[in-house]
C-alpha cells in the first residue's frame, strides 16, 4: 500500500469547499467507490476554474493521469469504471448530464447540482447558451505556495511575514495573491503593502472588468438575465 504524506494548508492550490449537504445527505447514500471519485473529483475540478458558466468534460476525467491510473489497472477497466461511476452519479442527480438521455457519456458535460450548476444545465437544455460559447474547462496547474511566491519576487521570509501571509491565503484567492504579486513586480515595487493595497481593491471594487468579461454575446444575456442571480459570485 503507497503512503500518504499527508495534507499542507499552503501546499498549491486553495483548499476545497465541499457543501455540507455532501458529507450529512450524499455521503451515506454512495455505496460505491467509483461514483465516490467521480464526484469528489468534479467537486474539486470545478472550484478551480475561473468564470461564472462551469462545468467538466468526460475528456476532463480522462485527461488526468493521476485520476485515471487510479480507476483502474488497466486503460480498459479504468474506462469502464469511469462509466460507472459517471453513470451512477447522474443517475443519482449528483451530476447534471448537459445533453439529452441517449448521447454516450463520453460526449456530454457535466454539472454539480448546486443552484448555479441548475441554473447553467437549464439554460444549456433552453438553448439560451452553448457550449462552444464557452472556453474548454483545463485543469489548473498546481501553483507555488504563497511562501515560495513571497521568497522569489519580494524578499525573505519573517515569522511576522509568514503570519501575514497566511492570513492573506485565508482572505483572497491565490489566483489573485498571484497576480497582484506579479504587479508589484512589473512595476519594480517589491513591498508586501503594495501588494496588499492591489488585493484590497480588488475585494472592495471588483477585479478588472475584462477579466470577468464573457467570449459570446449569448452567453452574456443568459448570464445577466433568468439565471443571472445564481452566477454574482465565485
Amino acid at each position: 500500500m503507497k503512503s500518504f504524506s499527508g495534507f499542507s494548508r499552503s501546499d498549491g492550490a486553495q483548499m476545497t469547499s465541499i457543501p455540507s449537504e455532501f458529507f450529512v445527505n450524499l455521503l451515506p447514500l454512495i455505496d460505491n467507490l467509483f461514483e465516490l471519485k467521480v464526484t469528489l473529483y468534479a467537486i474539486w475540478f470545478l472550484e478551480q476554474l475561473e468564470g461564472r458558466i462551469k462545468f467538466i468534460h468526460y475528456q476532463n476525467f480522462v485527461s488526468d493521469d493521476a485520476f485515471f491510473a487510479g480507476m483502474g489497472k488497466t486503460r480498459d477497466e479504468a474506462i469502464k469504471n469511469l462509466h460507472l461511476g459517471l453513470q451512477l452519479a447522474v443517475d443519482r442527480n449528483t451530476l447534471l448530464k448537459g445533453s439529452d438521455e441517449n448521447q454516450p457519456l463520453e460526449d456530454a458535460i457535466y454539472f454539480i447540482n448546486t443552484p448555479r450548476g441548475r441554473a447553467a444545465h437549464k439554460g444549456l437544455m433552453a438553448g439560451s447558451w452553448q457550449v462552444e460559447d464557452q472556453p474548454v474547462p483545463a485543469r489548473q496547474t498546481v501553483r507555488p505556495n504563497i511562501f515560495k511566491l513571497y521568497e522569489a519576487n519580494i524578499g525573505p521570509l519573517t515569522p511576522m511575514i509568514a503570519e501575514t501571509l497566511q492570513e492573506a491565503e485565508e482572505t483572497y484567492p491565490m489566483i489573485w495573491i498571484e497576480q497582484a504579486i506579479r504587479i508589484a513586480v512589473e512595476n519594480n515595487v517589491r513591498r508586501w503593502r503594495y501588494v496588499e493595497a492591489i488585493l484590497a481593491s480588488w475585494k472592495e471594487r471588483g477585479r478588472d472588468e475584462k477579466d470577468r468579461r464573457d467570449t459570446q454575446e449569448d452567453s452574456k444575456r443568459f448570464l445577466d438575465g433568468e439565471f443571472g442571480q445564481f452566477f454574482k459570485t465565485g
